[in-house]
């Protein structure tokens, strides 16, 4: 069991049963004399339902016991992505509904970890960072500096975010996959 306070986001919980994603949550002190609250946005990790719940400050709640394996993303059809445990090479299928924001950062053949609950997966755990190639941007000027806002790119896996003026198509950058942000070329 767990204080509401210490919850944070990306963190497995069980409520009433069911294994929820926390997908935000603030803090809010009332003021003097009364206790504070936290309201937190959770997200049903079966049925992908997102919800808002509020709980009072000293609250406890139990947090998922998750298992991680070791895992190689295989490829995705119009439904599902499927992938295989380097272990012993068994296969697993997650609906693309459920990885909406991780499919962005994953291509054929990376390995990645897979997260169980009770045998069941439940969701990816993707690395910290991923190479992925440009695949359409403005091209670069002679001028063009690190400083600015950038301009907009179009990555491999259909991501888009904004890099600096001089990195081009074709080239290879690295990506935080917590942010979405750009952080170097590869």
């Amino acid at each position: 069991m767990i204080d509401v306070t210490d919850l944070r986001k990306g963190m497995h919980v069980i409520i009433d049963g069911k294994i929820y994603t926390v997908v935000d949550f603030e803090m809010h002190k009332m003021g003097r004399g009364h206790s504070a609250v936290v309201r937190t946005r959770i997200k049903d990790v079966l049925t992908g339902l997102v919800q808002d719940k509020t709980f009072k400050s000293g609250d406890q709640i139990e947090e998922a016991t998750l298992t991680l394996k070791a895992s190689q993303y295989l490829y995705k059809d119009d439904n599902f992505a499927y992938f295989m445990a380097n272990d012993n090479y068994e296969q697993y299928s997650l609906p693309l509904a459920d990885l909406e924001d991780e499919i962005k950062y994953m291509k054929e053949n990376m390995e990645l970890n897979l997260l169980f609950h009770d045998e069941n997966v439940i969701g990816v755990l993707l690395p910290t960072t991923v190479v992925l190639e440009i695949v359409e941007t403005d091209p670069g000027f002679k001028g063009d500096t690190v400083a600015g806002s950038g301009k907009p790119a179009i990555l491999e896996t259909g991501l888009k975010i904004n890099i600096p003026f001089f990195v081009n198509k074709g080239e290879k950058v690295k990506i935080d996959t917590r942010t979405g942000d750009y952080i170097e070329r590869a």
